[in-house]
């Protein structure tokens, strides 16, 4: 499995890439494996604040359906719309072109709370 380090990631299964104030979303590549075919992505959330552990849509896979945790508080700015005709990237390239939002960082001491890539490896047994 693949946990690139210069990414942050959450007890929930997502990853954050910060890049300035705003930072990707996505789902690690542990959280891709263990939901198997992923069939659907479902974000409503686009131009609205979302506090840190909300949900910010969900992911549907062949067997189940799976809410995505918000990182960090802040407003979603982009959602990533390749994901409507091809949700099987976030199977194919979760750290890639399979992230799923863009958010403003409301409140930067949230992402000092973050997991670094070692701590979310020993979290998932990796």
């Amino acid at each position: 499995m693949n946990f690139p380090e210069e990414l942050k990631y959450t007890k929930d299964h997502e990853w954050i890439r910060i890049e300035g104030d705003v930072a990707y979303v996505g789902i690690t590549d542990f959280a891709q494996r263990e939901l198997g075919d992923i069939v659907y992505v479902d974000i409503d959330t686009l131009d609205k604040d979302v506090a840190k552990e909300e949900v910010f849509g969900t992911v549907e896979a062949v067997k189940t359906v799976s809410d995505l945790f918000s990182p960090l508080s802040g407003q979603v700015l982009e959602i990533n719309e390749k994901l409507d005709g091809s949700p099987e990237l976030v199977n194919s390239d979760p750290y890639g072109d399979g992230w799923m939002i863009k958010m403003s960082i409301a409140e930067q001491a949230e992402v000092g709370e973050l997991l670094s890539a070692a701590a979310y490896r020993e979290l998932v047994g990796a």
